[in-house]
């Protein structure tokens, strides 16, 4: 079956680019997923059941947006030790591991969508049709999995609304 295709909502500068997936709403459950992460530990929504979590979709570690993004979302852990961060990118988890020690990353847990494009890229629905990448976003997802917040970036080379996302943690979290 093929995915919804969602135009118009993602862009880089004037370059349109199509979503795969439906959109994630706030008040529904969060989709499941269970992506390779660092040291050959298995990322899971099921194994932070019970914790608040933020988990941002980014294009790769190593480009300047999402490395800023990503060293953002670093401190926003770092604030709010009771909330789990999960940065997801296509990145393989080994260059995942090497991003987070030469940026000095350490409160984050980084995730690869490499292998399965449905696993998360789809049921995000932040899977980009023409590169296979994935959209920069964030969701906000409560201790029993439901989503409190979400942002799909509109284009590509923006920043999330860390306040936004950093309020709606804190209020998810009970902080």
């Amino acid at each position: 079956m093929a995915a919804t295709e969602r135009s118009g909502v993602y862009k880089v500068r004037t370059n349109p680019l199509t979503l795969l997936g439906n959109e994630v709403k706030v008040g529904q459950k969060a989709p499941g997923f269970s992506l390779p992460g660092a040291n050959n530990q298995t990322v899971t929504l099921e194994g932070s059941h019970g914790k608040t979590r933020i988990i941002a979709a980014v294009v790769s570690l190593d480009t300047g947006v999402c490395d800023r993004e990503s060293k953002r979302l670093n401190d926003i852990a770092k604030e709010l030790p009771n909330v789990e961060v999960v940065v997801v990118s296509k990145d393989l988890p080994f260059a995942q591991a090497r991003w987070c020690g030469a940026a000095d990353v350490k409160n984050i847990k980084t995730a690869s969508a490499y292998r399965d494009d449905s696993t998360f890229g789809t049921d995000y629905g932040v899977l980009v049709k023409e590169n296979r990448l994935l959209a920069r976003s964030v969701f906000v997802v409560d201790a029993t999995d439901v989503v409190r917040h979400v942002q799909y970036v509109p284009d590509l080379l923006e920043e999330p609304n860390y306040d936004a996302v950093k309020e709606a943690a804190k209020k998810a979290s009970g902080a």
